[in-house]
Order: structure tokens, then sequence, then C-alpha cells
């Protein structure tokens, strides 16, 4: 099953990206969140663009790429999963829920440091919040996110599948959390108490600079409410509340594959980089 899987990886997470972006782009149209203020077919035609991009550049600079890694740590007996033995199926959750942490820690981290915040404002830049929000990431951010989990990969040793297990989850749950959904109270509630729901991650794309630098979780909840990161709802409520970043509103600079690619190079960092606020 587990060769099977591996076999499969790059078929499974392809079906995985475009079914569950057929899913929550059908049920934004059914249950829209909010009326968006740009037209759909300028901004995915920009962020989709960017998401061909990426796996290009992934594809030519990490020909192997994750998975790859961690057949390779496997079959070196690298790391910490493959010192201390655990119970397969053991193995396979902690790898996911701690290559997770990592990724909290890296969204952190882009926040704190000024030059990874220029890079990351691409994503912020969008002027809307829907499904494609959730794959809009300048490239060179996506090379900084695979060298980190590269680094995760190497020091954990997890098994092939907890890998390729957290790659579909990753992807799938960031589509889901930047969906323009509005879910029922009552089950966003639920919901939340375990994984990040729209509402919840909406917050973290308020142009309100404390609000954007919260709620930083892309699949558990846990991390955002244990480092005293999580806010439940934008002071200015999900109907009213404007997405993005200031400085940021030309339509041409934020929704257009060239305009995005020229973000990190344009303007200052401002005060939205955590060690840039004025505290005061």
């Amino acid at each position: 099953m587990n060769e099977l899987i591996v076999n499969n990886e790059v078929t499974i997470r392809l079906l995985a990206f475009f079914g569950i972006l057929l899913l929550v782009a059908g049920l934004e149209a059914v249950f829209p969140r909010r009326r968006l203020r740009l037209s759909r077919w300028l901004r995915w035609r920009g962020n989709l663009g960017l998401v061909l991009l990426n796996t290009l550049v992934i594809r030519l600079l990490f020909p192997a790429a994750l998975v790859g890694l961690a057949l390779f740590v496997n079959e070196q007996g690298w790391g910490i999963f493959n010192y201390y033995q655990l119970p397969f199926i053991l193995a396979v959750i902690a790898s996911v829920i701690i290559l997770d942490f990592v990724i909290y820690l890296q969204h952190v981290m882009v926040h704190a440091v000024p030059l990874f915040w220029r890079v990351h404002r691409v994503h912020h830049a969008d002027l809307d919040y829907d499904v494609t929000t959730g794959s809009r990431f300048h490239p060179l951010e996506i090379i900084l996110s695979m060298l980190i989990k590269f680094a995760a990969v190497l020091v954990l040793g997890p098994p092939v599948v907890a890998v390729i297990i957290f790659e579909v989850l990753l992807n799938g749950l960031a589509m889901f959390n930047h969906g323009n959904l509005r879910l029922p109270l009552g089950l966003d509630k639920v919901l939340r108490l375990f994984i990040v729901t729209p509402d919840m991650h909406r917050v973290h794309h308020s142009v309100h600079d404390n609000e954007t630098n919260s709620n930083f979780g892309f699949n558990l909840s846990i991390w955002d409410r244990l480092f005293g990161t999580y806010i439940p709802q934008p002071r200015d409520g999900h109907e009213q509340m404007q997405i993005g970043i200031h400085g940021f509103e030309d339509q041409k600079q934020v929704a257009g594959l060239g305009g995005m690619l020229l973000i990190p190079f344009k303007g200052k960092v401002g005060e939205y980089a955590i060690n840039q606020r004025n505290w005061d």
C-alpha cells in the first residue's frame, strides 16, 4: 500500500489539488461569505498563473521534491524517526503534526523578518479572498519554504507516506481556509477547535497590522491558541473588513502576474513586519 501511494504521489497530489479547487470554488459560488471586489477572471488568471510558474520552478530546482528527499533519508537511516523506532501509525501522525508546526513557525518568521515579509506580501496583497489566494505565493517564498521543509525532513526522518499526507493536507486545507465560504456559525465554532476555518484565517488577511499578525496556522488551529497569536474575529466584521495591505491597491500591480512578481522589490516594508511595528 505504501509503495502504491509513493509511486503515484504526483497523481494523488494533482487530483487532490484540482478536486479541492473545484469543490471549494463551487461552494463559494453557492455560499459566498463576502462580495468580491474584482472580477474572478482577472484574479484567477494571475493567481493560477503564479501556481503554474511555481510548479515549474520547483520541478526545475528540486526534481525529486520533498518525497524524493524523504525516500533518501529513510534509505540512509537518518533522522529522529529512524533512530527512535515508533509504531508506523504513530510515526506518521507525529510527523504530520510536527511538520505542520514547522509551517506555523515559518509563517511567523516571514512576518517577523522584514526581508521575508517583502516576499510574503505577494500573498497578502490580494484584494479579495478566495480559494486561489491559498496558492498565491511568490516563487522566492516557495523556494524558501521548500528549503525549510527539506531541513525538517532531514532532522525528522519521517515516513514517506507522512510527507505525502502532509503535502496534500497543506495544499488542500490552505485552499479550504482561504475559501470565500459562509459556514454555519455552529459548524465553524466546532471546526476551528481542530483546524483553521475560512472565518478564522480571513482575520489574518485584514489590512489592520495586528490582525495581519495573527492566526498564522494553515492546518491545525492549536498553534495560534498555544502561542497567543489567535484573534477570533475581525474588528470590522467579515463582510465589511478590508482585505489586503496598505499601499498595494492598484489592480494591475496586485492581480497581474508581472505586477505580483515585482511586489517584493517595491515600496517600504512598513509596520506590517512584526519587528518593525510601532508598539506604542
